[in-house]
């Protein structure tokens, strides 16, 4: 896979604002209270690999994708120094090819809305793949950045029940949450929403 934009954003020394060397809060609680099936997840765009390092410190059997080979070499370094075993590949959501699927639980840390930035046909791509990535019954978790948060483009609440109320979906719930971002010198905080669904089936 050629070198990307993301390659580049990953190879500055300052990194990306989403790179918080944490879980985003929101999907933090969602583990600690439990709430990914198990034992497989998959952790679609998962960037530096902070996530799917937690799932698999709870004993989770987790694999993590995204499109940054950069991304994937950090995430692959802090896994090795966190002690535990995740399957890192590079991939590119709209064409995701996993011999692991289906998995139990798919969580999705702000990757829809990045699509969504470069173009409804991505977004629609990916999200056309996803139902089949899932187990029926799995649990799945998508964080978006809200358009109130001002930063030119994001998500709705409305387009998230429209996107994830289909008939391949079901227990759809839209929460409003916050999103936080690594910016020197401080941190940000901004709306977003999480959506917890489960496969039909």
């Amino acid at each position: 896979m050629a070198e990307n934009a993301y390659d580049q954003v990953y190879r500055d020394p300052s990194g990306p604002p989403w790179d918080l060397g944490a879980p985003q809060p929101a999907l933090a609680r969602v583990l600690d209270e439990g709430g990914f099936a198990g034992p497989k997840v998959l952790d679609v765009g998962c960037g530096p690999g902070d996530l799917a390092i937690a799932l698999a410190q709870h004993g989770y059997d987790v694999t993590a994708v995204d499109v940054s080979r950069v991304a994937i070499d950090i995430a692959r370094t802090r896994a090795a120094e966190a002690g535990v075993a995740v399957h890192f590949e590079v991939q590119d959501a709209t064409e995701l090819s996993l011999a692991a699927a289906p998995f139990d639980s798919i969580v999705d840390s702000g990757l829809l809305h990045s699509l969504l930035r470069i173009g409804d046909a991505e977004a629609e791509r990916y999200l056309t793949l996803l139902p089949g990535l899932a187990a029926p019954g799995a649990t799945v978790f998508v964080l978006a950045m809200s358009v109130e948060a001002g930063q030119g483009w994001g998500v709705t609440a409305k387009y998230l029940r429209e996107t994830f109320g289909g008939p391949e979906w079901t227990d759809t719930r839209v929460d409003d949450i916050e999103i936080a971002a690594d910016l020197k010198p401080g941190d940000l905080r901004m709306p977003g929403f999480l959506v917890r669904t489960r496969r039909s089936g």
